[in-house]
């Protein structure tokens, strides 16, 4: 059978764009069916609803916004919702509070259908690149069954146990997204207002311990004022209110994750929410006092 995607977002195009030129049988769903066309030129056939999509695949991958469009496009809480996952594989990709990964694994299985956690690690770029990194939680037969079928987006696919432990392994692997580049936000900001060389500050960097794919990407976009979006600002928002919700349930301590709440938040409310989240700079900067004025 075919395998299904639901969401042709930021991350889903170019994740089931990978999955079409891989040769994968794929059927598509998207709420804008614009975003159908590249899919749909690679080879993925184009289903005019999330119920033809389940007609026609036994596996459903969902890469959607939120929990809210997982529940409309499931239509869960309706008898359409068991006639939908009866029987198939539901594969959760996007990144959503652990809590409602559960309720909406209980909610599969009572149904008769099989539920796999696949958030997934990296952004737009590795999104197309097929560099993905996939955490999986659920049932062992279904995590075997859909383990392959990540391959051409997933570099790598690692097992975490039952759900919902691979959302958790995402938000902490988020934590520390997040605070890197907010980290680094601050140390290119703090660069241009010392009027340090750009070039030596960077090779600096790339020379050293902190060298990293994200910092190599990031600090090109901060130096170039590039902020075209590889993960936007206001879905970075979204992850760390998340992750700190998470904290706040389990009692953890979260101190530099709170400074980037604030961070993030700023930098929407500065009306950068389409922005790459490298442009939590603008909140720094904003917060800044204007340089000493020089001279009598």
């Amino acid at each position: 059978m075919d395998v299904g995607f639901l969401g042709l977002g930021l991350m889903g195009r170019p994740m089931a764009l990978n999955l079409a030129r891989a040769g994968t049988p794929l059927v598509v769903w998207n709420r804008s069916p614009d975003r159908c066309d590249a899919p749909r030129a690679a080879g993925a056939k184009v289903a005019a609803s999330p119920a033809e999509v389940f007609e026609r695949a036994r596996v459903v991958m969902l890469m959607l916004a939120d929990e809210a469009a997982t529940d409309a496009v499931l239509e869960r809480g309706t008898p359409r919702f068991a006639e939908k996952v009866a029987g198939h594989v539901v594969v959760h990709m996007g990144t959503t509070a652990p809590e409602y990964s559960a309720e909406l694994e209980t909610a599969v299985r009572d149904a008769g259908g099989a539920y796999v956690e696949a958030p997934v690690s990296g952004s737009r770029g590795p999104a197309e690149a097929g560099q993905l990194v996939a955490m999986l939680a659920g049932e062992p037969e279904a995590v075997a069954e859909v383990r392959p079928l990540l391959r051409p987006m997933c570099h790598e696919t690692v097992v975490c146990g039952a759900v919902p432990s691979a959302s958790l392994t995402k938000l902490a692997v988020n934590l520390f997204l997040i605070t890197m580049v907010s980290g680094l936000a601050e140390a290119v900001h703090f660069a241009n207002r010392h009027d340090l060389d750009p070039e030596v500050f960077l090779h600096v960097l790339d020379s050293g311990p902190m060298a990293s794919a994200v910092s190599r990407t990031k600090t090109a976009k901060l130096l170039g004022r590039d902020f075209s979006p590889q993960a936007a600002i206001a879905d970075v928002l979204k992850n760390n209110r998340l992750i700190a919700q998470a904290a706040r349930r389990s009692g953890t301590a979260s101190p530099l994750l709170d400074v980037c709440l604030a961070l993030f938040g700023e930098t929407l409310a500065l009306g950068h929410a389409e922005s790459d989240m490298a442009a939590v700079i603008h909140a720094i900067e904003a917060r800044t006092s204007p340089p000493p004025r020089q001279g009598p």
